[in-house]
């Protein structure tokens, strides 16, 4: 009885290891180019918005508004690459926007309650994560 238990298991055994085998094939929900493609994208956005940015940092326009408020120009351009997700977003657009009213001929910036409030929170989170 015992031979035959000892059969039957090394018979389960041998049979199972074949189809665990074809059940293993690796399968993935998204297939790892477009998961590659969807990471490069988002890399390549938050570069984007960090040059935004840095544009604006370099007009004299807003050096002389960042010296005027005696701030070091060095820690904020500095500070860009910290910056992430929506504060990132919201600085960008912030620049874009600045950007866009200075180029059209504007020789002052415009700014509405809301994005000077934003940019104040930005300069501020910059401030105290460079401390």
């Amino acid at each position: 009885m015992r031979i035959v238990r000892q059969l039957l298991a090394l018979l389960l055994i041998v049979l199972t290891i074949p189809a665990g085998s074809a059940f293993a094939d690796p399968q993935h929900i998204v297939d790892p180019s477009q998961l590659a493609a969807a990471v490069a994208q988002r890399v390549a956005t938050q570069d984007a918005d960090r040059a935004a940015i840095r544009d604006m940092l370099t007009r004299q326009e807003v050096r002389d508004l960042v010296t005027e408020l005696g701030l070091d120009m060095t820690r904020l351009t500095a500070a860009v690459d910290t910056l992430s997700g929506a504060d990132l977003e919201r600085a960008a657009a912030s620049a874009r926007q600045a950007d866009q009213q200075l180029v059209g001929g504007a020789s002052t910036i415009t700014l509405s309650t809301t994005t000077i409030i934003i940019i104040l929170l930005v300069l501020i989170l910059l401030i105290v994560a460079l401390r």
